[in-house]
């Protein structure tokens, strides 16, 4: 999933000021390139605090903008998300009640008041950033943008569950801390690539955090998942092939029960590129299917040897269904900082090397 993150902030870094009315910060023209942004994107998210304050229903109301959403086979309006703590929503917002898109809360307790008019997603502790994401990439979504409030902004930046920023500055609007509201203020971090432009009399910064390796992903995926069809079929476990990229550029791959009746495919290529002699450290690897993170045949899960060897970057084309277990492999390596990316374009084959478990 690709993430961006979108704000405009006034002169001195506040989002909105303390009255009770939404302060406008945005510029007609700056407006209008949000409203593009946001119909480039699948799902758009704002915190509950948002909901509450300003009551948006986040619509695309441009009927050129729904034309070409559907002319891309999808609906006219982005999926919504909303993230509370609180669980203090009332199902008579407008995020509800307006449009045709589908809706998901992130609580820490149930809503039952909202089972009717969304998701309510649940979590078992804490609600991270890269809970949100491997969700809502288990439904589908390829993109999210995140527009705010500051908690939500500052999450996803402190977790690096964040592709782009773009930050809208008005130059001509001051608040101060007598009317300033919610203040939030981006360093662009070193090495991020970022472009400055005036929209409309606003200064507008747009930052790539991390690059697009779409192109380079789906190559070395494309091998792992044909891997997965060498292995012989389990009754007890998925065919999965899998590949270790070092940051020098050699490959090792490997699939399920490949020389163990007890290996999986990223144990049988980690193990190839040790026995090279390689340090696996800052390593990529890519696998058909979401590395376990809980196993009964060994005491160490594909999850649990990654992160102890260091990889930077984990590529998988398929969510592990809940046939065996209730897998938590891409959460757990995401909230350890691990970049994760999903692809399934390419789970059909994964599918089909596993056609002997559906």
């Amino acid at each position: 999933m690709r993430v961006t993150l979108s704000f405009a902030t006034t002169a001195d870094g506040y989002l909105d000021d303390n009255g009770p009315e939404r302060l406008v910060i945005s510029t007609p023209g700056d407006w209008e390139a949000v409203l593009r942004l946001r119909a480039a994107h699948d799902t758009i998210l704002v915190g509950a605090e948002t909901l509450r304050r300003d009551n948006p229903a986040l619509l695309l109301r441009d009927p050129a903008v729904r034309e070409l959403r559907r002319a891309r086979g999808v609906r006219p309006d982005l999926a919504k998300v909303t993230v509370t703590r609180s669980g203090g929503l009332s199902p008579a917002m407008r995020f509800f009640t307006e449009g045709d898109a589908d809706r998901y809360v992130f609580s820490q307790t149930e809503i039952t008041e909202l089972k009717d008019v969304a998701e309510v997603i649940s979590t078992d502790g804490s609600i991270t950033a890269a809970g949100i994401v491997t969700e809502l990439e288990k439904r589908g979504i390829d993109s999210l943008l995140v527009e705010g409030g500051a908690r939500i902004l500052a999450m996803f930046l402190a977790e690096g569950m964040a592709d782009e920023v773009r930050r809208a500055v008005n130059p001509r609007l001051t608040l101060g801390p007598e009317r300033g509201g919610a203040r939030f203020v981006f360093t662009p971090p070193p090495g991020a690539e970022c472009r400055h432009e005036e929209v409309d009399g606003m200064e507008v910064t747009t930052c790539t955090l991390r690059p697009d390796t779409s192109a380079e992903d789906l190559g070395y995926l494309a091998q792992a998942v044909a891997a997965g069809r060498l292995c012989t079929p389990s009754a007890t476990s998925y065919c999965v092939g899998a590949v270790v990229v070092l940051p020098d550029g050699r490959t090792f791959t490997g699939h399920t029960h490949e020389t163990s009746p007890t290996h999986h495919a990223e144990q049988e290529a980690i193990r190839k590129a040790l026995d090279a002699g390689a340090d696996l450290r800052g390593a990529a690897i890519y696998s058909s299917m979401e590395p376990c993170s809980q196993r009964s045949s060994e005491p160490e899960s594909c999850t649990q040897l990654i992160l102890r060897h260091g990889f930077s970057r984990v590529v998988f084309a398929l969510y592990e269904p809940d046939r065996f277990v209730r897998c938590r492999g891409a959460r757990t390596l995401r909230e350890a900082g691990v970049e994760v990316r999903v692809y399934p374009s390419l789970a059909g084959g994964v599918r089909e090397a596993n056609a002997h478990l559906q």
